[in-house]
């Protein structure tokens, strides 16, 4: 029997310009999906999110990071690149989301249509923009004991996300992150900032909170048609309450309890839709040496997205037969 499929679909921080520019150009079912996107938020708020992320003068290691364009490109991106792996039959027996990709699995899995799911995340954006502070997020690659063990990051920050062993991120006002950014170099700790302009999953987003809210009471959402694993939780998510949208970027992310969910219960083929592979990258820090599971990813800033694309079609080949 082959390995149970799981997309797995990250947020912010994984974006960048340029990403999927090769398959955008060769590949009609990621350009059709992208285009008909971009013409959705072009009508929402006037600007081509293409028209910036393709834009001919910024190089992939400019920082691409506000958020009004950042939030629908990341979904663009992972729903374009879900359109193209459904037209060549390939399909998941899970989705798993974390953070902005929790409304990329809701898509997918059928919980509200990628409309409805482009305007929940737009509306996010405007609402984060003109309630809340500007903030920083930056991962720390060492054991995850080191933000309780130093006041001087545990102090200045919240704690959004243990991803492995050796890597955790957390959130802060922007001034407050540099001073633990000085911290880390006096004690070499290597670290990263990411490219946000906000401090998801902590307190600083809770200025947005009764207006999304609000929003989000006029929405409903159905049972997911595939079972959906949640990085809010950790664990399968039946039913999507009318504040579960808010969660997913309140909370704190949840990555590891939701890999460790299906590594308890299933040999996968995690297949990471996401801009640059970094949940791939979690996760096979997170498999255990003995098990049969395997993460691949396609887009990166590599670039090499047609490569790897064939690369996962021909493994899903060989594992079907």
């Amino acid at each position: 029997m082959s390995k149970p499929i799981v997309f797995m679909f990250s947020g912010q921080g994984s974006q960048y310009y340029h990403m999927g520019q090769k398959l955008f150009s060769e590949n009609t079912a990621f350009r059709n999906c992208l285009l008909n996107m971009d013409a959705i938020v072009t009508r929402r708020i006037g600007k081509s999110i293409l028209s910036e992320m393709y834009n001919p003068a910024k190089r992939i290691s400019d920082p691409f990071d506000r958020t009004l364009y950042t939030h629908p490109a990341i979904f663009m991106v992972e729903y374009a690149l879900y359109q193209v792996l459904f037209e060549k039959g390939i399909q998941p027996d899970y989705v798993l989301g974390t953070s902005l990709g929790e409304f990329t699995s809701a898509a997918v899995s059928g919980v509200l249509d990628a409309e409805d799911a482009m305007e929940c995340i737009l509306e996010q954006a405007i609402i984060m923009e003109e309630h809340c502070r500007e903030g920083s997020m930056l991962a720390i690659l060492d054991h995850p004991q080191l933000y309780n063990e130093f006041p001087q990051i545990f102090d200045q920050s919240e704690l959004t996300s243990v991803n492995y062993h050796s890597h955790f991120v957390v959130s802060g006002e922007n001034e407050k992150i540099k001073m633990i950014i000085n911290f880390l170099k006096e004690k070499h700790i290597t670290h990263q900032m990411l490219p946000v302009s906000y401090g998801f999953h902590s307190s600083l987003m809770d200025p947005a909170e009764r207006t999304y809210k609000e929003f989000l009471r006029s929405k409903s959402f159905k049972s997911p048609s595939i079972p959906y694993i949640s990085s809010l939780s950790g664990d399968r998510v039946t039913e999507i309450d009318h504040y579960f949208f808010w969660d997913t970027v309140r909370k704190p992310i949840q990555f590891p309890q939701a890999i460790h969910y299906l590594e308890s219960r299933h040999t996968c083929r995690f297949i990471d839709l996401g801009p640059s592979g970094t949940l791939a990258a979690f996760a096979k820090q997170l498999i255990s040496e003995d098990s049969g599971s395997r993460c691949s990813s396609i887009i990166t800033p590599f670039q090499q997205e047609l490569k790897n694309l064939e690369t996962v079609e021909n493994l899903l080949k060989l594992e079907r037969k």
